[in-house]
């Protein structure tokens, strides 16, 4: 099995990547749409609001996707990304693509002089738990997650 390529999207992979993300979203619950996640996926590219790295099997298909969001941590006065999304197609799991994003996201974020990636994940989402701590992120054990609608 070979590793899975990695490389940034752009425009034209917006079918496929709108698709998983699709996928992804309805993997956190949420209803299928796909022309809402088209219009989300093509606005973050076009408007270079954030960086998205897709896998592609050895047929050159996208198979995963990660999302980098740039932001900042005030304490360490120092930019960011935040890795809010990774998707592997569930045909594609445990094949390389979702550990090699994470590699390719942080050779990306130390490319660009980030001083840090951070993830949030499902409490119950323990494979990705696993593949992140075997890649040496560590949890955090100090600080709760909060959240807050506005509309």
């Amino acid at each position: 099995m070979t590793t899975p390529a990695i490389r940034a999207a752009s425009l034209d992979d917006l079918a496929a990547v709108s698709a998983l993300f699709d996928s992804y979203r309805q993997f956190y619950e949420q209803e299928s749409n796909p022309a809402l996640a088209a219009q989300f996926i093509r606005q973050r590219i076009a408007n270079r609001e954030s960086v998205i790295l897709v896998a592609e099997n050895e047929g050159r298909e996208i198979i995963g996707f990660c999302q980098l969001y740039p932001s900042f941590c005030s304490v360490q006065a120092a930019p960011i990304y935040v890795l809010y999304d990774l998707f592997v197609a569930p045909t594609a799991r445990k094949g390389g693509a979702g550990k090699a994003l994470l590699m390719a996201a942080h050779s990306h974020a130390a490319s660009q002089g980030m001083a840090r990636l951070d993830l949030t994940t499902a409490k119950t989402n323990l494979p990705a738990q696993a593949l992140y701590e075997s890649l040496g992120w560590v949890r955090d054990e100090v600080f709760y997650a909060y959240n807050l609608a506005v509309n």
